[in-house]
């Protein structure tokens, strides 16, 4: 039997869908049986992430009101040997995915996978109730901004309610020399506001935009320091114990020799 993990944050532009694309692939890339399933209804992004998005037939509305088989809504990734895509509906009502259809799809899908991420729409209305409701673990993803901090501080009293255990924290777009200099909220300072145990922290990365926007997994790329960071949560998120990536930022070569000359 499969688990079922909540990607959700609250306030929106955080990097969930993101994370969940990621953290799904890396599984995968582990050797498990992942499915990746967008609730959010109307603004579904899961499927340009992973670039999957001109091969949807079926949606998971199709399957809640019967009108297609599970099997027929999954969309298999072909890069990615066990790993597949429950994609959300565009165009149809917000409302329309009740809480008993979502506990029964993800019924089905534990039994198909290892794993199975839940892409949590932005805000605590009736798509955060519907997405939470079958799920068993809950990752909770916030970046070092108060507005997210305290967004994502309602949040977790929400989870605390539906019986979830211990959500885990995820900090996302971290900026090391902002933090250095006092303009970034600090991770010890969000473990302290959230209580939260620490999944992963990943380091702010251009290589996370122009890999969503060609609809590529970061993870796939070896030198990416988000990358290594996904990885790592995959890693953890199955049981290894890895120890947090130094954040400090390479130095690079001209800032060595604008150094060594005295330039500032």
């Amino acid at each position: 039997m499969g688990e079922a993990i909540v990607v959700t944050s609250g306030k929106g532009g955080v990097g969930k869908t993101t994370s969940s694309a990621n953290i799904g692939t890396a599984l995968a890339l582990l050797g498990n049986k992942v499915c990746m399933v967008d609730t959010d209804i109307g603004l579904r992004n899961l499927d340009v992430v992973m670039g999957l998005e001109n091969r949807i037939v079926y949606d998971i509305l199709d399957v809640a009101n019967g009108t297609a088989r599970l099997e027929q809504a999954l969309i298999r990734d072909k890069r990615f040997e066990n790993l597949s895509l429950l994609p959300a509906a565009q165009t149809k009502d917000k409302l329309a995915l009740s809480e008993d259809s979502m506990k029964a799809i993800v019924k089905k899908l534990k039994e198909l996978f290892d794993y199975i991420i839940i892409d949590c729409p932005a805000g605590i209305e009736h798509g955060f109730r519907v997405a939470t409701t079958a799920a068993d673990q809950a990752i909770v993803v916030t970046t070092p901004e108060q507005a997210a901090v305290r967004d994502a501080d309602r949040v977790i009293g929400l989870l605390e309610k539906e019986d979830i255990p211990q959500p885990k924290l995820i900090i996302n777009r971290i900026r090391a020399h902002m933090v250095k200099n006092g303009d970034m909220l600090d991770i010890d300072d969000i473990i302290q506001i959230l209580s939260l145990d620490l999944l992963g922290v990943v380091p702010d990365d251009e290589q996370v935009i122009k890999a969503a926007n060609s609809g590529e997994p970061t993870v796939v790329q070896p030198n990416s320091r988000a990358s290594i960071a996904y990885r790592n949560i995959a890693r953890r998120i199955v049981g290894e114990s890895v120890p947090l990536m130094s954040l400090t930022e390479q130095e690079g070569f001209f800032s060595k020799f604008k150094k060594m000359m005295g330039i500032r």
